[in-house]
């Protein structure tokens, strides 16, 4: 602000000067003008002028007239009382223009240039009688410097008055705009793992910094409900395999306790393998998700023939199945195509039809359906005749190791990740996979692909 006011005062003071300075010359000029309009010629030959009372009282007519030989003609009485050295010298040059000459304690601006003096009479031949001369007319400098004095004892006073003045005031200004940046400030220090559920103040929520505390707000939510879901998900996790793992210790503590013979054994072992296979099967479903998560998998995205791919799927889940004395029908009328990685959605269906297995009563009935909607999309819906999803439950059937409270069928084989790996490999081919409820009477889910024609602008490439 200092730098900015000393090139501004620095520009006035030049911008005045010279406006003063170009204000003088004016002076100069008209006083030239009228005195050369007055200045007349005699019979005899001397040099008159009735310019005598001319001129304001602060700054009276000075004027000289001079022979172009540098003979002093005439002189006016405030030339007389304030002579100027150096006018006969300025004459005897030739200069033809405004000098500024020191003189006693001033400085005068002279104005020195060649005029025709005309004579009050005729001649005997009629001719008007004219004699060329120099006149010169002068100005004190002083008034002008005297202004430009004063100007510069404002400048120089007021500049560092109006730079603390400004200093001041943008200081109060910054202060009461930061304000608010501060109490977030310190708010956000307070704010620690165990406390995402504090939030910043928001003083006007129309303002910048009000709108910057919202959106910060916001990210604290989403990172308040992240840490919730990292949160249940490493007790999920934990209580998941804290069940094999003690049915494996149990097991094998009971087979230690005394002797048996090879088959107890081998009945203890196969137990134990058993929990082993189910542990290993949700450490492959957790390492799916994370990969999933980071972007490490890849996509091969190609023309998929839906039926073909469930009757893939039935053919290796069909003993499941015929365990259960439950029948599985395909319906792919059209054989409907869709674009997608082959394998990721041959998971999400295996996820999907066994799920319909796990729920559905022995000798229930489970359907795959294939058809392409009306807009174009090709869409494998699977259906079972199970007991359905209570309304609570339904809008938490994708979330990671969600079960359904007592629709659990009894073998203890859920973990809960089956749809969520399945819900996120759809969407990943730029599908989308949906839950329709069937009143009791079991549910649906759907299935929904890209057509092979068309261009799968949703699909995920990692």
């Amino acid at each position: 602000m200092l730098v900015v006011l000393a090139v501004y005062a620095a520009g006035v003071y030049v911008f005045i000067s010279r406006s003063l300075s170009e204000s003088l010359d004016q002076q100069l000029q008209d006083d030239f003008w009228w005195a050369a309009a007055m200045v007349d010629q005699e019979p005899d030959g001397t040099i008159t002028s009735s310019a005598d009372e001319s001129g304001s009282e602060e700054q009276p007519l000075w004027l000289q007239v001079w022979s172009l030989d540098g003979q002093l003609l005439y002189r006016n009485v405030q030339a007389q009382l304030n002579p100027v050295p150096g006018s006969q010298t300025l004459v005897a040059q030739g200069v033809d223009g405004v000098v500024s000459v020191p003189s006693t304690n001033v400085v005068v601006r002279i104005l020195t240039r060649p005029r025709e003096a005309i004579g009050r009479n005729l001649g005997r031949s009629g001719a008007i009688r004219t004699r060329p001369v120099v006149i010169q007319v002068a100005r004190s400098e002083t008034p002008m410097r005297q202004e430009l004095r004063e100007l510069l004892l404002i400048l120089v006073f007021g500049l560092p008055v109006g730079a603390a003045i400004a200093g001041l005031g943008g200081y109060v200004l910054a202060r009461r705009a930061l304000t608010p940046v501060e109490r977030m400030a310190e708010r956000a220090q307070l704010i620690t793992a165990d406390r995402l559920s504090d939030r910043l103040p928001v003083g006007n929520p129309r303002d910048e910094l009000g709108r910057l505390a919202t959106v910060f707000n916001q990210t604290l939510g989403r990172l308040e409900a992240s840490f919730e879901q990292m949160r249940r998900f490493t007790a999920d996790v934990s209580h998941e395999l804290r069940t094999p793992l003690t049915a494996i210790r149990s097991v094998g503590e009971v087979g230690l306790r005394e002797r048996r013979d090879e088959e107890a054994y081998r009945g203890i072992i196969g137990s134990m393998l058993e929990e082993v296979d189910r542990l290993s099967g949700l450490v492959d479903r957790l390492l799916t998700l994370s990969r999933a998560e980071t972007g490490q998998t890849r996509l091969s995205v190609e023309a998929i023939d839906l039926g073909e791919l469930a009757a893939n799927v039935v053919g290796h889940l069909g003993v499941l199945a015929e365990e259960k004395d439950q029948s599985i029908e395909i319906d792919a009328a059209g054989s409907p195509k869709g674009l997608g990685d082959r394998l990721m959605l041959r998971q999400a269906l295996i996820n999907l039809v066994d799920n319909a297995i796990k729920y559905t009563p022995a000798g229930g009935r489970i359907r795959i359906r294939g058809f392409e909607s009306p807009s174009g999309d090709a869409v494998l819906e699977v259906s079972d005749s199970g007991p359905g999803i209570a309304a609570g439950h339904s809008a938490h059937v994708f979330d990671r190791f969600y079960q359904q409270g007592g629709s659990e069928p009894g073998d203890g084989s859920g973990v809960g990740l089956g749809l969520a790996i399945a819900k996120w490999a759809v969407e990943m081919n730029g599908g989308q996979l949906s839950l329709e409820q069937r009143n009791g009477a079991g549910c649906t889910f759907r299935l929904t692909l890209p057509a092979a024609g068309a261009h799968p602008a949703g699909a995920r490439r990692a």
